[in-house]
């Protein structure tokens, strides 16, 4: 069997039936990209950049597959477009987001690609469920825990564990 690559993802939304989107959104994911093996629960979370939006359910998945980051950033957006993402504007209010937070420890700056995600010490609403599935792990730039990075994190937006999630 060829080495599965484990990728750390944060899907979200605020648009139309959002739990429903999450869950769509696994199952194409899982479908297309390879096994789904760990979720977060599900985190209710204001909205991040542009706050005059409707509030984001969140989740942070560990996804095992065999794709490329090229490919799998390709097979995202395509799985965010059949969902019926449409980029309008810049932390607009969206159906679906997928976020690549890291891919094994991989450090990589591309035009329309970086890991591991940029911003990811600096959302509480990232943190939080990563942590959930995977409280250990160092960031590959940074050298600390999420713990560590949760600790440092200046956000203060709310993000409040879906019940029965």
């Amino acid at each position: 069997m060829q080495y599965m690559n484990k990728v750390f993802l944060l899907i979200g939304g605020n648009m139309g039936d959002r739990l429903q989107n999450l869950h769509q959104a696994i199952a194409l994911l899982a479908a297309t990209c390879g096994p789904v093996t760990q979720q977060s629960a599900v985190y209710e979370t204001a909205a991040w950049g542009k706050t005059d939006q409707a509030a984001f359910l969140n989740q942070a998945l560990l996804l095992h597959t065999l794709l490329t980051p090229q490919e799998l950033i390709t097979t995202i957006l395509s799985v965010e477009e059949q969902l019926g993402r449409r980029r309008m504007e810049k932390n607009g209010p969206r159906v679906i987001d997928i976020d690549i937070i890291f891919y094994n420890d991989l450090v990589m700056h591309e035009p329309h690609l970086t890991i591991p995600h940029p911003q990811l010490q600096n959302r509480r609403f990232v943190l939080i469920p990563l942590i959930e599935i995977a409280p250990d792990l160092v960031h590959p730039v940074l050298h600390k825990t999420l713990i560590e990075l949760l600790s440092e994190c200046r956000d203060d937006l709310a993000v409040n564990k879906l019940a029965g999630s």
